[in-house]
């Protein structure tokens, strides 16, 4: 059995433009939305610990979408719109995350990666979270939204449409790119809950029910 990065629980809910999906507890998964491409046909699929949702390809504005599957055996299941070959996944194997989007920007030019825990894609760029704390990123860096190289010591990484978010293990946040609504504007942030903390009140309810 596939075990997650310890860093990076599976990411068991997921929002494309037009769709919703959601990992249900028995490994099942919940699709709601367009699903003119079928990308909500995953009422077959089992064993399920993560998913994740492609966008609307934007230039025609279709409604063509997708969505990923991590299974726990380590492999991927897609389903929906695959011109671009964007759901050929089935000889995958070895996974401990997904995420979706498309390569028209060299966003999927990322075979040379390694030891990474977790990745995300965002519109037209992916970034992935190594080992070691350290980012990867790949595609259109017009805002920037690449300019990853300097983090250090991060948990957990997120991909907006033209900016990217880390977060680092003090419980602080850094960002890169389009600020133009403010996304990026997180450097006061303090606090914040790692991947791996409990909910306020969880270990201690844990302890008391071991004790009795």
């Amino acid at each position: 059995m596939i075990r997650l990065a310890p860093k990076t629980p599976g990411v068991t809910l997921a929002a494309g433009r037009r769709h919703t999906v959601a990992v249900r507890s028995d490994g099942t998964v919940a699709a709601a939305g367009d699903n003119r491409c079928g990308q909500c046909d995953v009422g077959d699929w089992r064993g399920i610990v993560a998913v994740a949702a492609g966008n609307v390809h934007m230039a025609t504005n279709t409604g063509h979408s997708h969505t990923v599957g991590l299974k726990v055996d380590g492999t991927a299941v897609a389903a929906g719109w695959n011109r671009h070959g964007q759901c050929d996944v089935y000889g995958w194997r070895g996974l401990v995350a997904v995420a979706a989007g498309a390569n028209s920007h060299g966003q999927c030019d990322v075979g040379a990666w390694r030891n990474l825990v977790a990745v995300a894609a965002g519109s037209l760029h992916t970034v992935g979270l190594k080992a070691d704390g350290t980012e990867v990123a790949a595609g259109d860096n017009t805002f920037g939204q690449c300019d990853v190289e300097h983090w250090r010591d991060l948990v957990a990484v997120a991909a907006g449409c033209a900016h990217t978010v880390g977060l680092k293990a003090d419980g602080t946040v850094v960002a890169t790119g389009d600020n133009s609504f403010g996304q990026c504007k997180v450097i006061a942030w303090r606090g914040i809950r790692l991947p791996n903390d409990p909910f306020p009140g969880v270990e201690a309810r844990e302890g008391r029910q071991r004790a009795g």
